[in-house]
């Protein structure tokens, strides 16, 4: 499934759906087949992602390095951080509160 969340103030952000449904929890919004993250409801939602996305950076810091390059795995292997999937996220909330815009998302493919 594929989730588009959309706002006039920018472009969509397109999502497979077990992401977007664990960025809408950190966002404390249920997940449903379409809903809304009202202008007053964007800025809390807006620290919870960012605080999530902080706090998945520490954690992958905090991870030992491994000095052989050669035992690591190709990028294209390398699982995606949370930090990662919550950034085009973030910019659609952080643009659309400049804004005053609400953003809605949208499933398909359920």
């Amino acid at each position: 499934m594929i989730v588009t969340f959309k706002s006039r103030a920018t472009a969509d952000t397109l999502m497979f759906g077990d992401n977007a449904r664990q960025l809408l929890a950190l966002m404390g919004k249920p997940f449903e087949p379409q809903g809304i993250i009202t202008p007053e409801q964007l800025p809390a939602a807006l620290d919870a992602l960012k605080r999530a996305a902080d706090e998945s950076r520490t954690a992958q810091r905090a991870q030992p390095e491994e000095d052989d390059a050669e035992e690591r795995p190709p990028a294209m292997v390398m699982p995606v951080s949370l930090a990662q999937r919550a950034v085009p996220l973030i910019e659609q909330l952080e643009r659309s509160l400049r804004a005053g815009e609400p953003v809605t998302w949208d499933s398909q493919g359920q």
